[in-house]
């Protein structure tokens, strides 16, 4: 009879440390995807990025037994991802310096709309749908047509706007995962974040009002 795989993350973690390869098997499985998409945008090529991947999930193997657990799996996962990325990135001349946001925010990031962010909560969500949004069940978020415009938006943001909101609102992150994976302060993280944001809502805007 097979075994049962745990679906919680520390769990997993574990019996990985513990030698089991169907539980590290279902981690990679689990969190590979994402690796992907975040790799990607530090790295030109998908070629690259499944490079990127692999360095990772071989240093997740070696540093399995040191893994403390003071952050979470998924924290210590993305943080390895990125710090390989973005050697990767330098080598591959696509570097998105993030120690140096602060200064570049009001240039590359600081362009663009912003709004009052009393429009957004803490977690991002909308305080107000936009005009028309609940006459028409097709506008709504989990319509395939709102999603693409939505992806498509993200995907024009700048580099470094794209990925915090990718991942606080793709992946799930939260903020002080975000920062901590990132190495970026609190406030350059809600910046970016606002900005990015508020870009992607302008284009559903635009969309529902065409």
């Amino acid at each position: 009879m097979p075994s049962r795989v745990p679906s919680d993350d520390e769990s997993l973690v574990e019996r990985a440390r513990d030698g089991d390869e169907e539980a590290f098997a279902a981690l990679v499985r689990r969190y590979t995807p994402m690796l992907m998409r975040l790799a990607r945008m530090y790295v030109p090529t998908d070629a690259l990025a499944e490079d990127v991947v692999q360095e990772t999930w071989v240093a997740v193997v070696r540093g399995l037994e040191r893994f403390e657990g003071r952050s979470s799996f998924k924290t210590w996962l993305f943080r390895i991802l990125v710090n390989r990325a973005k050697t990767r990135g330098v080598r591959e001349h696509r570097s998105i310096p993030f120690a140096s946001v602060a200064g570049s925010a009001s240039e590359e990031d600081g362009e663009g709309p912003t709004v009052d962010p009393a429009r957004f909560t803490s977690e991002g969500a909308w305080t107000s749908a936009p005009p028309d949004w609940h006459d028409d069940p097709e506008l709504s978020l989990e319509s395939d047509e709102a999603l693409r415009i939505a992806r498509e938006a993200i995907d024009q943001l700048p580099e470094r706007q794209k990925i915090v909101i990718t991942l606080r609102d793709l992946e799930g992150l939260s903020s002080d995962e975000v920062r901590n994976v990132l190495d970026v302060s609190e406030t350059n993280q809600r910046v970016l974040l606002h900005r990015a944001r508020t870009k992607v809502r302008q284009a559903l805007e635009d969309w529902i009002a065409a």
